[in-house]
């Protein structure tokens, strides 16, 4: 299948918070965070190997919760993946479905959670490998990511073909591949590697495997140390990162078995860890979907408002026509419109320039919105220097009266023009009005055959006639 690119706005990506640089404030907060992380942690530490009651609901708990905000980060992750086509929040997205997995298979095969030696034929040694391995291997991905970033550079393309599904997929196929091949080494194959459980109690082989763990977690904050300039994204996974190390040094290096406090304060600086990215994209989305309802907004204003009076233009006056026409139909109201036309105004544009006529047409409108008695009538430039007024729920009769008073609103901005025999622009008004008592009336009278475009017509006619006698006058009748 050909690649289709479809170019990005460069004005869209500082919205999102993976490619959003960091400004000073995010910094300080992401540092303070850090710095509250570790400040914590020195006060902690000392009191690591004391033992604690073992609360046989914490694991369940803990690591439930830890799965879900894991897969949750893994959606959304892969969701701007899809959307920027960048391979290092790829490579992040796997690195989250990794941890996610890791930890499912740690929570089954946890002695006595659901069976006394755990489950998937689970040995003594199992769970806390597991744990290595899950610890090891997600810094990794972080590397990885911190590594491919460069080679995304702006993103500044997206990728709109099937390779995107096909890359999901086979990660999904990957990652959860090289879970069971762990998972089968922890179980399985835990005769091939060392002893580092005796018990509950850590034994000295812990004490390299750990080291090797928590070194590949300082690289990776290095590595997105390294990896400049730092997005918001970035900013908070070296936060991650921090508790990362945080949680190993606590919950196996700094105490000597399970359930003394750095057990339990380890898992929760790890839960916390976990949690970062996802309130980091969950207010990423509050931030789009907040951006998306102001970038509506102002499409809707683009598309219903003309740009050089700010009244409504002639695609909302054909909604607003037709939306009122079919109400009438079922209320049996009346219903009225003007035209309205600038005398004289191609000699005026002629005689004074295109500029001091749009600053005209500004004017006859602001007069026209001012004089309207009603919030919910209409006002609209139908196009060049013709206007629009649409009335609900108003006579002919009513909306003629209406009319002279709005043309003698314009007579009274006393705009000098020598173009006009009046010497003043001066505006030409005609009116029409209908009234559906309802539907099947509207079809007897002939009034539904051509719809709303009969009461222009009408309008139209009563402009015409208003210019023929003379101009700066209204003229009105029912059709």
């Amino acid at each position: 299948m050909k690649n289709i690119s479809v170019p990005v706005p460069a004005h869209l990506n500082p919205f999102f918070l993976s490619t959003l640089t960091a400004s000073r404030g995010e910094r300080r907060l992401a540092f303070g965070a850090m710095l509250l992380s570790l400040l914590a942690f020195v006060v902690m530490a000392p009191f690591a190997k004391e033992q604690l009651p073992a609360i046989s609901a914490f694991i369940p708990i803990y690591q439930s919760a830890l799965v879900v905000i894991d897969l949750i980060t893994v959606i959304l992750l892969l969701n701007q993946y899809i959307s920027f086509n960048s391979r290092a929040l790829f490579v992040l997205g796997c690195g989250y479905l990794f941890s996610a997995s890791m930890t499912v298979v740690h929570t089954l095969t946890f002695p006595g959670l659901f069976a006394p030696g755990g489950l998937l034929g689970a040995g003594p040694q199992s769970t806390a490998w597991l744990y290595m391995l899950w610890h090891g291997g997600f810094p990794l991905f972080i590397i990885g990511y911190a590594l491919i970033k460069r080679l995304d550079g702006d993103m500044s393309s997206l990728q709109t073909n099937g390779r995107q599904g096909r890359a999901l997929v086979l990660a999904c196929f990957c990652v959860l591949s090289v879970v069971t091949g762990l998972a089968l080494l922890a179980t399985a194959g835990q005769d091939l590697l060392p002893t580092i459980m005796q018990g509950n109690r850590y034994t000295p082989s812990m004490i390299f495997v750990i080291s090797t763990v928590w070194l590949f977690g300082l690289g990776a904050l290095l590595a997105l140390w390294l990896s400049r300039p730092h997005s918001v994204l970035d900013l908070w996974l070296m936060v991650v990162m921090t508790a990362w190390l945080i949680d190993v040094a606590l919950s196996a290096m700094l105490n000597q078995g399970r359930f003394d406090l750095g057990f339990y304060a380890g898992r929760i600086y790890g839960l916390l860890a976990a949690s970062f990215v996802l309130l980091v994209l969950l207010a990423e989305s509050g931030m789009l979907y907040k951006q998306l309802v102001q970038l509506t907004a102002t499409l809707q204003r683009l598309t219903t408002q003309d740009a050089l009076t700010g009244i409504a233009n002639r695609r909302a006056f054909d909604g607003g026509l037709d939306a009122e026409w079919r109400r009438a139909q079922r209320s049996g109201l009346p219903l009225s419109l003007m035209m309205i036309d600038v005398d004289f105004f191609k000699g005026y544009n002629d005689r004074y320039g295109h500029i001091a006529g749009d600053k005209c047409l500004q004017a006859v409108a602001g007069a026209l919105r001012l004089g309207m008695p009603r919030a919910t009538d209409l006002v609209a430039r139908y196009g060049g220097e013709e206007f629009v007024v649409l009335l609900a729920q108003t006579e002919a009769t009513m909306a003629a009266g209406l009319a002279e008073r709005l043309r003698q609103a314009i007579e009274a901005l006393a705009l000098p023009s020598a173009a006009s025999p009046f010497g003043f622009v001066s505006v030409s008004i005609g009116v029409a009005g209908v009234h559906l008592k309802h539907a099947g009336e509207a079809r007897d009278s002939g009034a539904e055959e051509g719809g709303p475009a009969r009461l222009v017509e009408a309008a139209d006619r009563q402009l015409y006639a208003a210019k023929e006698a003379g101009r700066n006058r209204v003229e009105y009748t029912r059709p």
